[in-house]
């Protein structure tokens, strides 16, 4: 994802397939077999290992996929399958999740469904993906996506509404393993209590913006001081798919110059609003179109709170860059408001009565840094609440966020309607601000045990997750392990 002419639509979805042969052709220098090119629409190894990774100017001993960070983008269409080939070559167990892909069960690659699959093992990901939009792909097995074990996931609509002439993939990430420190170490000291972090605040996010202060936040899996630059030609209108896979910072998004028409949130369409800057959680993804402008452009995404941003630089012409200090006004201009979102009417749930409502309360447990996901009030982290639905079902999830820290909750296998049918924008995560309830509602359609959980990592592995299960709790559900942590 370095310097790189603009892609238009037509050789993105090319290299897309060289991607899935490049893959195929990777297993076979490993004398592995690859499946047949007929077997699966787009086909991908996925190798993740430790190594060195340069994240610009500086060289940091951490994990991740093919050498790289982001790992290998994954395309393919709308209705298409996907056949994804892990093979762990890390020291430690490993899973791969399709972060807001409606997905069968078996495939979902969360330890509560999935036995992880052990170092030196393999398991063959195969599913189709229902729908259009920008997701991405992780490790859901301890702090391993705080390590670097991600990529991006782009699903493309074959019958594409929108008019662009290029697009960009942004994935932005909060950096600290390799730097003296790792996740697992952070997770240790928060847990005790004993984590040396300065206050965090943020008026945006309503109180504490975050727990851990990062030295380094990337773009494509670079540092400002050596930023990736996207090319375009002045004019073009651009699509920019913006990921948010960092561990514990919400970004303040903003293209110097420019405003940001938003089209999709979390892969589905909503109706157009244009704004100088969106906020946006871990598990967030927006897509935005921009007619650029002539020059060298600022591409900042400022940890909100923290005192710290990511940077990149939109080239569409000669010309010197600016500096990643570089001051953006439109970080401070009209910031994009969940009120403002709508779902496109195409996308709406269809109006019906609800069938259940459940309460959930997202609070801190008394001991350390623990937190917890309960459905009555004041509930303690003691276990992960199950809430059981039926198969077809209209379920609203009221979320009231009981501590003084922004949660962004995230579902697996199903997307929401933010506000209930005909309102809000379709999601599958949700930033819930200190003293804020939220509903959501979502239609009951695709069995299994699925996670419920903050995406602030921190959060998640210290408790603050729940499974939404249909029917019946099975006999034996695996859980998420955090014997590290004597949790």
């Amino acid at each position: 994802m370095a310097d790189r002419p603009a892609l238009t639509r037509r050789r993105l979805l090319q290299s897309g397939a060289a991607i899935a042969l490049t893959g195929a052709a990777g297993l076979a220098a490993r004398g592995l077999t690859a499946p047949s090119a007929l077997a699966a629409d787009t086909f991908q190894a996925l190798e993740p290992s430790p190594g060195s990774v340069d994240i610009g100017g500086r060289t940091v001993s951490t994990w991740r996929f093919a050498d790289a960070i982001p790992g290998p983008a994954i395309r393919a269409n709308a209705g298409g399958s996907i056949w994804a080939r892990l093979v762990n070559g890390l020291p430690d167990p490993t899973t791969v999740h399709w972060h807001g892909i409606r997905i069968a069960n078996a495939m979902d690659g969360a330890p509560i469904t999935q036995t992880p699959t052990p170092s030196g093992g393999s398991f063959d990901y195969r599913f189709t993906a229902p729908d259009p939009g920008t997701y991405f792909y992780h490790s859901h097995y301890g702090m391993q996506l705080d390590r670097g074990v991600y990529g991006p996931l782009i699903i493309d609509d074959p019958n594409e509404p929108l008019s662009y002439d290029a697009e960009f993939v942004v994935v932005l990430d909060d950096w600290i393993d390799g730097t003296g420190t790792t996740p697992d170490a952070v997770l240790a000291k928060l847990h005790a209590g004993t984590l040396d972090s300065p206050p965090m605040y943020s008026n945006a996010l309503g109180g504490l913006a975050g727990n851990v202060s990062y030295p380094y936040h990337l773009i494509n899996g670079r540092t400002p001081a050596s930023p990736v630059a996207f090319t375009a030609s002045p004019g073009q209108r651009v699509r920019i798919r913006l990921i948010n896979a960092g561990g514990d910072t919400a970004y303040r998004v903003a293209l110097g110059g420019h405003r940001l028409t938003v089209t999709h949130t979390d892969g589905f369409p909503v109706q157009h609003v244009t704004v100088d800057t969106l906020l946006m959680g871990m598990g967030e993804r927006y897509d935005v179109l921009v007619t650029l402008g002539s020059g060298v452009f600022p591409l900042v995404a400022s940890a909100e709170g923290k005192g710290a941003r990511a940077f990149a630089l939109v080239r569409t012409a000669p010309g010197t860059a600016p500096p990643s200090s570089v001051t953006v006004p439109e970080l401070d201009g009209n910031l994009l408001t969940l009120a403002q979102l709508h779902a496109d009417p195409a996308v709406h749930l269809p109006s019906r009565p609800i069938d259940q409502t459940v309460r959930m309360y997202l609070g801190m447990g008394p001991l350390g840094m623990t937190w917890s996901i309960s459905t009555s009030p004041g509930g303690t982290p003691a276990g992960s609440p199950r809430v059981q639905v039926a198969q077809g079902q209209r379920v609203r999830l009221a979320f009231t966020n009981a501590t003084q820290i922004w949660h962004p909750v995230h579902l697996h296998g199903h997307t929401y309607q933010v506000g209930g049918a005909g309102a809000g924008p379709r999601k599958d995560t949700v930033i819930v601000r200190p003293n804020e309830t939220i509903n959501v509602d979502l239609d009951a359609d695709n069995p299994g045990e699925w996670m419920l959980h903050c995406h602030n990592l921190y959060h998640s592995e210290l408790g603050m997750m729940a499974t939404l299960g249909y029917g019946p709790a099975p006999a034996v559900v695996p859980t998420q392990s955090h014997t590290h942590l004597g949790l």
